[in-house]
């Protein structure tokens, strides 16, 4: 069972998101700030990361880049999840480290596929 770590600051957003993603057969582990989000990804190994970039304690941002700086986690994927959609935050985003970049409200189909191609599923 594919590991996802969700990285969270909204209660409702993590608890949607979450519940659909379990329903999918996936093992959903979640921080609710960067640091924790940093802190999981070193203990638990996290298949795939899907990181909301407007957090408390330490922002997406910064919380890929020390994940993507971190030989031991580097290889992990990173999904930025943000409800800014405008134009250069995708480059901002991939800039950051991030593999790839969805925008809120999530669009469930497109983000599972996106989940799927990086976790080599079909």
């Amino acid at each position: 069972m594919p590991k996802i770590l969700l990285i969270e600051d909204n209660e409702m957003n993590r608890d949607m998101l979450s519940r659909r993603l379990k329903r999918r057969g996936y093992e959903v582990l979640i921080a609710v700030d960067g640091a924790k989000g940093i802190e999981m990804t070193n203990s638990e190994t996290p298949d795939l990361i899907l990181m909301d970039m407007s957090l408390p304690i330490m922002d997406g941002w910064e919380a890929t880049r020390k994940i993507k700086a971190d030989p031991a986690t580097k290889s992990i994927p990173v999904i930025a999840l943000t409800a800014h959609a405008m134009s250069g935050d995708r480059q901002k985003a991939l800039s950051a480290g991030c593999d790839d970049y969805d925008t809120k409200p999530i669009d469930l189909s497109r983000l599972l596929n996106k989940i799927q191609a990086f976790l080599g599923e079909d």
